[in-house]
């Protein structure tokens, strides 16, 4: 188990909020044989920088023009991209519209299924195969993921049937970074958005947990 200490160093701006955070990160940890210092230290970092260090459990959308066209070019072209800029629903319709289980635009589940929990958990298929894994009620998921158990959790969860412990066991960051950020690794190396900030916190886990 990680200790309070431990947690503080790795993410030093949870701070205020470890006391909620710490005993559902051991659990979810607990559960899905995230039990190494190797598996700890790929998988604390990978959820600090997805939630903002504890901080954020649900994605923020509200993207400028500019940042839709360089996210999702093919989606936002220049004329596109100025019509939904600061609109976070229409955003999140247009963005993840009719993949991965989601519907057209118009459906809203864009919206609905957007980001959520520690590692952002995104999508009907997701969002519905972690509510019956869990035993939740598909309705009640989007409020689930957004608690600290839930977060956790679901965490622990994506990273099991994502098999990513063989990348951290393997000692491999940038392979757990571009699994969780691409969905599979990639030839290239921090390729992953945000690798440098990923990387720094990894650097320091290792520390902390050694």
């Amino acid at each position: 188990m990680i200790t309070t200490d431990q947690l503080v160093q790795i993410m030093p701006l949870a701070r205020g909020r470890v006391d909620r955070f710490l005993a559902p990160l051991n659990a979810a940890m607990a559960e899905f044989d995230i039990d190494t210092q190797a598996r700890q230290a790929a998988f604390l970092p990978t959820v600090a920088h997805e939630s903002g260090q504890l901080g954020t459990l649900e994605e923020n959308l509200n993207y400028s023009a500019e940042a839709l066209m360089r996210t999702w070019p093919q989606r936002f072209p220049p004329a596109t991209a100025a019509l939904y800029a600061r609109q976070p629903e229409r955003i999140a319709n247009r963005a993840y519209a009719s993949r991965e289980g989601n519907r057209e635009e118009g459906s809203g589940d864009g919206w609905r299924n957007r980001g959520a929990g520690l590692i952002q958990l995104t999508f009907e298929n997701n969002h519905a195969a972690c509510a019956k894994h869990f035993r939740i009620a598909r309705a009640d998921v989007a409020a689930w993921l957004r608690t600290p158990e839930g977060a956790c959790r679901s965490a622990g969860w994506f990273w099991s049937v994502n098999r990513i412990n063989s990348w951290a066991d393997a000692r491999d960051f940038d392979g757990v970074c571009d699994v969780v950020n691409r969905g599979k690794k990639t030839a290239a190396i921090g390729d992953a958005i945000g690798w440098k900030e990923r990387l720094a916190l990894y650097q320091v886990a290792l520390q902390v947990l050694s």
